[in-house]
């Protein structure tokens, strides 16, 4: 039966006040544990009877912490509001300063007005920094900030004596600031650009919520495993209302409450305002979130109304201003905090007769000053403790603020806010005014930063608190014990020796991945990640040797329970199976590919899944993951635009290798062979866990069957640096000169699954008199790079030496769009004739001959471009 949403009319008045004043006893001489019993057995009786009937999952537009519930507040009131004024003051000043020098910079002061009391409760008494590594000791909370609140975190950070006041003078000035002998403030989050200060990148709306989700829940899993207990630690999360629209932000919740993550704590900034207007004008963005998150299982604390207003609720003995609140639409809430203290008596409180006699004793002054909770430290304080202390449940605490908070005329609750960053001379003083600050009127127009002597009441409560919390935060730290590598031999003999026995590169990886977490000391550092696809990949076989990882174990017998490759559930599984979300398992492979930093435990992830829902799909979480500085293996399966054969159009990759060169510290490679395989997953683990390189391999894999050859010691310096001469039409394999003279001779460049073709090619061509020699390219975008540098240096490129020992016109190809060959044309020889072919357009359904054919990156097509050429 369907719920009717309009609500019944009362029918019986007075047996309805029965039922109310029954209930109202109970709860009186029972207690409110008694209340709830009740209301649950009557919820399951209505459900049982089937009459249509749930529970409103919204509850009064009000503190869900009752002021008589407040826990006494642990700090002094008075420092810390002037302390929180410092802040404001110095992050407004920095902005405006840099944009009166420089107009384009741009900057944020809204954000930070509304959420800098948030800010500072966590700072003064929550947010907890590395204490160090040792036993005992506090390894930190991890805290993902507000990226457009930046200037308030640099702001505490210059008071803390983190930041110079020169380098407050070049926010947002990272490449002039050097030159004049100052640090540079990147414009929001980025540990790339400050490697020692922020810890989580979350300029890119929505992957800081997916983030810090996965984050929390790969604490769990550190201590489950046993690897490193986590307990005591928490993921707070500040975030803006209008960034839960974002897909990410809200993607990941109901694994947030399945999974129990009570050491999850997100602040939504509800401001209710985003760039161009409210977030919802026509309604009210804290029901909705509310009715989101409480329908997802979290636990939701409603922050809406500070101190002043707990008089207001005890006098309002009808109702009349918690119902008008619940009825008074964002945008209207908006108006209401742009205007001053006579717009809001006559037009919110001038709304009723009860409403106005409640204000009646209030000054216009006073009604202005009215805080909403996000703006009251007492109130912030009381719901981050319950917060805190909550088990069983992530939890979202809504906090209901003013975009522009104490702007004033210049920006408070005003559409153009959130790009405000600029403020005129009587806005300065105002503001000044508004935050009672030290400052003349001359010196509040200057912009002079603030800050008290260091033996001033401020700066030692500051320090004092800070040091009871582990110290400054944010902080990035990097220290971990680099952990040792296996040598290939005990791993990778297969593939390095591999006698010409026919298998794909991913059934090759997927073997190296079981012996790797068989070593030692290894083995249990390695966290294979996948996203439901783990017996497309062939990894079945890993379900009994190392478990899927579930915080609660294995419940239920699977169906399979009498096969080897039955599915395997366990508290201490290592396998991070994420289910159908790419998105959810790029966050998981980030959080383990950091861990080196976020808890000085090196972790190496290797997360496989299919080659086009990786670059393509999540490609803005993996620049994320490239910015926090990750270490570890994206693995493309199934990859490039023929090998997948009949899956079509939106399964076949074709350019993900161009994508991935983009990204500066992400080395891609196309290896062809088992071996190139093996020796470039042995380079990247040197690099990423003995080197502790901040870098990250994305290494695609082909499904199809073909021989594997022998890779000979020699070829390993060119897997690494992008080539090596594969076959020779001058040399044999021993290094002998060839008995076959050849009048013509060609080069034919390829990787991944095109190699082969190239192979045939050149076959093709030895029948007609033709000599090719095959170069393998492993990677097409780590040549470049070395091209480049080498032209800056003026030494030869490597791509250049290892053509010098080949001959005439060449053909590069390979199973991605012509750009990535193409990407490399200008380190070829002079002289050399050089064309590229790919498979560029939309992928189809059909044979990989077909395909092949189709795209012209066939044997018969190379053949036919080298006969051109000559």
């Amino acid at each position: 039966m369907t719920p009717d949403p309009t609500p019944s009319p009362d029918i019986d008045p007075q047996e309805s006040a029965e039922w109310r004043e029954a209930f109202a006893a109970l709860i009186a001489t029972q207690g409110p544990e008694r209340a709830r019993f009740i209301l649950d057995e009557l919820v399951r009786s209505a459900h049982a009877r089937q009459i249509g009937w749930q529970p409103d999952l919204n509850t009064p537009y009000v503190n869900t912490i009752a002021a008589q519930a407040q826990p006494v507040f642990p700090g002094d009131l008075a420092v810390e509001e002037r302390l929180g004024s410092l802040m404001r003051w110095n992050a407004l000043a920095m902005v405006v300063r840099a944009n009166q020098a420089y107009g384009e910079l741009g900057g944020h002061i809204a954000s930070y007005a509304s959420a800098a009391d948030l800010f500072e409760v966590g700072f003064n008494h929550f947010f907890h920094a590395r204490e160090g590594l040792g036993a005992g000791q506090h390894r930190g909370d991890l805290v993902f900030f507000q990226p457009h609140s930046a200037p308030g975190v640099y702001a505490r950070a210059f008071l803390e004596g983190f930041l110079s006041e020169d380098d407050l003078l070049h926010f947002r000035q990272e490449i002039t600031a050097p030159q004049e002998g100052a640090r540079g403030l990147c414009s929001y989050p980025h540990p790339w650009s400050m490697p020692d200060f922020w810890q989580f990148p979350t300029g890119s709306m929505g992957l800081g919520p997916i983030s810090s989700i996965y984050h929390a829940r790969f604490m769990h899993y550190l201590s489950d495993r046993g690897l490193l207990n986590c307990h005591g630690r928490k993921v707070w999360g500040v975030f803006g209302d209008g960034e839960m629209d974002e897909p990410e932000s809200t993607s990941a919740l109901t694994l947030a409450a399945r999974e129990r993550l009570d050491n999850l704590v997100w602040v939504v900034n509800c401001n209710l305002q985003r760039l161009d207007g409210p977030v919802r004008g026509n309604g009210r963005i804290v029901d909705e979130l509310e009715r989101l998150f409480t329908g997802s299982g979290w636990n939701v604390i409603k922050l809406m109304w500070g101190s002043d207003w707990d008089g207001l609720f005890a006098r309002d003995v009808t109702g009349t201003l918690v119902r008008t609140l619940g009825e008074t639409v964002d945008g209207q809430m908006q108006t209401f905090a742009a205007k001053d203290g006579r717009y809001n008596r006559e037009h919110f409180f001038g709304q009723h007769p009860e409403l106005a006699a409640l204000a009646q004793g209030m000054t216009d002054e006073q009604i202005d000053r009215l805080k909403r909770g996000g703006h009251d430290l007492v109130k912030i304080h009381a719901a981050y403790a319950a917060a805190a202390a909550h088990k069983g449940q992530p939890t979202v605490i809504l906090a209901l603020t003013k975009k522009g908070y104490g702007m004033g005329a210049a920006g408070q609750g005003k559409m153009t806010t959130h790009s405000q960053k600029k403020l005129d001379e009587a806005a300065l003083i105002e503001f000044r005014n508004r935050f009672n600050l030290p400052l003349s009127d001359e010196e509040a127009v200057n912009l002079r930063f603030l800050k008290p002597a260091d033996d001033s009441p401020e700066m030692r409560y500051l320090r004092a608190h800070r040091e009871k919390l582990g110290g400054h935060l944010p902080r990035r730290q990097t220290a971990c014990e680099p952990l040792p590598v296996p040598p290939m031999d005990q791993w990778a003999r297969f593939a390095l020796n591999a006698q010409g026995k026919e298998m794909s590169t991913t059934m090759a990886f997927v073997r190296m991945l079981g012996a790797l977490l068989k070593d030692a000391q290894l083995g249990a550092r390695v966290v294979p990640i996948v996203a439901d696809e783990a017996r497309t990949f062939g990894m079945a076989n890993l379900f009994k040797q190392v478990g899927i990882y579930s915080d609660v174990g294995q419940r239920y017998a699977p169906e399979d329970i009498g096969s080897i490759l039955s599915y395997r559930e366990a508290r201490d599984g290592q396998i991070l199976e994420e289910g159908i979300s790419e998105a959810g398992a790029l966050a998981s492979w980030t959080a383990a590919a950091t861990s080196y930093s976020v808890h000085g435990l090196a972790m190496l992830p290797f997360y496989i899944y299919y080659s086009m829902f990786g670059f393509q799909r999540v490609g803005d979480l993996i620049w994320a993951a490239a910015d926090q500085r990750a270490r570890g293996f994206l693995l493309g399966a199934t990859s490039g635009r023929t090998t997948l054969a009949g899956e079509g159009l939106q399964h076949q990759d074709g350019s993900s290798h161009l994508v991935a060169s983009t990204v500066p510290n992400c080395k891609a490679y196309d290896p062809a062979f088992a071996g190139e395989l093996a020796v470039i997953v042995h380079h990247g683990m040197q690099e990423m866990l003995a080197e502790q390189r901040d870098v990250f391999y994305y290494l695609t894999l082909m499904n199809e069957n073909y021989a594997q050859p022998d890779l000979p010691d020699e070829a390993h310096a060119g897997v690494v640096r992008g080539c090596y001469v594969f076959k020779s039409c001058s040399r044999l394999p021993d290094g002998r000169d060839s008995p076959i003279s050849f009048k013509n001779q060609a080069t034919l460049m390829a990787s991944g699954a095109i190699l082969p073709e190239a192979l045939k090619a050149a076959e093709l061509l030895a029948g007609e008199g033709i000599g090719a020699s095959v170069v393998s390219v492993t990677s097409w975008s780590e040549l470049a790079r070395d091209g480049r540098a080498c032209l800056e240096s003026g030494a030869t490129p490597w791509l250049a030496q290892v053509l010098a020992q080949t001959q005439g016109p060449i053909i590069a190809a390979s199973d991605y769009v012509s750009s990535v060959p193409e990407s490399v044309r200008a380190h070829v020889p002079a002289g050399r004739g050089y064309r590229t072919l790919g498979t560029d357009g939309f992928g189809r359904s059909d044979t990989r001959a077909a395909l092949r054919a189709h795209f012209g990156v066939d044997a018969a097509h190379m053949a036919d471009a080298v006969r051109q050429m000559l």
